[in-house]
């Protein structure tokens, strides 16, 4: 299987949304109807904008496979570091199971390293327990317990 990765460019929300939708917990907080949400439109233009982000796709064989998002974050701790946040990791459903998913993170990881990171942040919802595994099979560790605060 040969692999591309890149930026996404706005052509491709539709499917970035596809994906994000496409389990049970993504049912329940993105809106996949058409016309595309211009929310996701907004988000994206600024997300691109942002030097400090980069929203990336993977493709095999010309067709999208996968993404996610990638937040470069200065830090004064661990004697002013720099960490990379993982965010809104998404295979396909048809390319799961290929190792493309072992090879997207560490792709990322690699990403990370070149940009001057030292340590790497992701979460992943607890209802998701196989992708837990899946992050713990590639070295990460849950070393904290994360809080969230919804705002709505």
């Amino acid at each position: 299987m040969k692999l591309t990765f890149r930026a996404a460019i706005e052509e491709d929300l539709p499917k970035l949304v596809e994906m994000l939708a496409d389990d049970e917990l993504g049912a329940q907080r993105e809106d996949s109807s058409k016309p595309l949400n211009q929310s996701y439109v907004f988000a994206f233009s600024q997300i691109v904008s942002d030097p400090n982000n980069e929203l990336v796709v993977v493709e095999s064989d010309s067709e999208i496979a996968g993404m996610l998002q990638l937040t470069f974050i200065p830090y004064l701790t661990h004697v002013g570091s720099r960490r990379c946040l993982i965010e809104a990791v998404r295979i396909q459903s048809e390319f799961r199971g290929q190792n493309l998913g072992t090879q997207f993170l560490e792709w990322a990881i690699d990403r990370a390293k070149n940009r001057a990171c030292n340590m790497i942040q992701l979460t992943s919802d607890k209802q998701r327990p196989g992708a837990i595994r899946f992050y713990e099979s590639l070295g990460f560790k849950a070393t904290h317990l994360g809080f969230k605060l919804k705002l709505d």
